[in-house]
């Protein structure tokens, strides 16, 4: 056994994959980039690139021999690689449960193409869940001219806690079953499936590119029809024995809180209840707008344009806000909370609210309240990052589209004799 682990195939392989995982995270390179990033000698990274050319991976640019400045350069060009850019895709999917979002990405994240499909019914028919994800993910593909045989991963978020086989439990009165009802089998031909709860995949994206950059630990909050968290505590993404982690059923308890209601269908709810009982004052312009479009958009910008009756609401949902985020930071000891979703922007207000609460009624620490920058897309972009962190943990598993026939990745190690005898 120790042979074969220490065989020139499984070494060669692992060191092919250290230089592939630099080029992934670079535009262009030369070998003594990839030498100062791996620790290889000259000989080894330039034979490793030449093999990856081989595979499909890389390309070799052409040698230069004028500097930036147009002057000639004397001695022997220096070679320079680059990954190849249709050597693969990703896919990320958002799939709430109204809406149905899906990206396609490059290998370096580069979003090419977004396309989002509304759900009939609610949301609550498993079966045209599934439809409307794989022809939402069709008209992305379409929409780029990127073809489904070049998508090494596809990375679904679902409104539903999610295990590391990407089941969800059949509990919520068959809410989360419903949420994720089996997409593996609905996206063939996409790359590997993997099946995320959304929260986890929006906390990812703001760690990756958001407002978690700067913090080790956080809870990324999305704030729709219900509230649900993606929490990383000491950059450790938590997610519990059945993907739990970060459901707030808990809230049904807390007082001044009473429920995991999210902000979006508490403002419309609200606000809908005082026009009803006539509350709301007829010079309110959210007492002029048709009721099905008094939503919490309008609410926000009705406040945020002084209505006296949309302040009230948005003090109410402030000092709720601030307890939901003293309840997280208190049994987490996380330092920020990120609201995350499309509302995220426009909740100034809410925030303001909730910053006062918490400075006012509430002892230190109390943690940091921002607005996410991602907008609506942070799941989406959180899927593309889970996929790219796929590919960059075992660039070699994958097969770069346009590889030549015959082209073969060197041997992996084989798996330890109990490993093999579980799978």
């Amino acid at each position: 056994m120790e042979r074969a682990m220490n065989s020139p195939q499984v070494l060669r392989r692992i060191n092919s994959e250290a230089v592939l995982r630099f080029a992934l995270a670079k535009s262009a390179f030369g070998a003594s980039e990839a030498m100062e990033a791996t620790g290889l000698t000259r000989s080894t990274v330039i034979s490793l690139c030449e093999g990856l050319i081989e595979l499909g991976w890389l390309e070799k640019l052409p040698n230069a021999r004028t500097s930036g400045g147009g002057e000639y350069s004397k001695g022997r060009p220096a070679g320079r690689y680059r990954l190849r850019e249709t050597s693969g895709h990703l896919v990320g999917i958002d799939a709430g449960q109204h809406t149905v979002t899906a990206v396609v990405a490059d290998l370096r994240g580069k979003v090419l193409a977004r396309e989002t499909a509304a759900l009939a019914d609610d949301g609550l028919d498993p079966a045209l869940r599934l439809e409307a994800a794989a022809r939402t993910v069709h008209d992305a593909l379409a929409s780029c001219g990127v073809d489904a045989s070049t998508v090494h991963a596809t990375v679904i978020g679902v409104p539903a806690p999610v295990d590391l086989e990407g089941r969800s439990p059949d509990g919520h009165e068959h809410y989360w079953a419903t949420m994720n009802p089996g997409f593996a089998d609905a996206l063939p031909g996409l790359g590997r499936i993997v099946v995320d709860n959304d929260a986890n995949l929006a906390a990812t994206a703001e760690r990756t590119l958001g407002a978690g950059v700067t913090s080790t630990s956080f809870a990324a909050l999305l704030s729709g029809e219900r509230f649900g968290a993606g929490l990383i505590v000491d950059d450790v993404l938590i997610r519990g024995r059945h993907g739990g982690a970060g459901e707030m059923r808990a809230l049904d308890l807390v007082e001044g809180v009473g429920s995991a209601a999210g902000l979006a269908a508490l403002a419309r709810d609200w606000a809908q209840e005082e026009r009803l009982v006539g509350a709301i004052p007829p010079t309110s312009p959210l007492a002029r707008m048709p009721l099905a479009e008094l939503t919490a958009a309008r609410v926000f910008e009705a406040a945020e344009a002084g209505d006296p009756g949309s302040i009230v609401i948005v003090r109410r949902l402030g000092e709720r806000l601030a307890r939901i985020c003293l309840v997280l930071a208190s049994l987490l000891d996380v330092e920020r909370i990120v609201l995350v979703g499309a509302l995220a922007a426009s909740a100034g207000g809410v925030l303001e609210e909730a910053r006062a609460v918490l400075r006012d009624e509430f002892y230190p620490p109390v943690p940091e309240l921002v607005a996410s920058p991602l907008g609506a897309d942070a799941v989406v972009l959180g899927a593309v990052a889970r996929g790219l962190g796929l590919v960059r943990a075992e660039p070699l598993a994958f097969v770069p589209a346009g590889a030549a026939a015959g082209a073969a990745a060197p041997a992996a190690a084989p798996a330890p004799a109990r490993a093999r005898a579980r799978a």
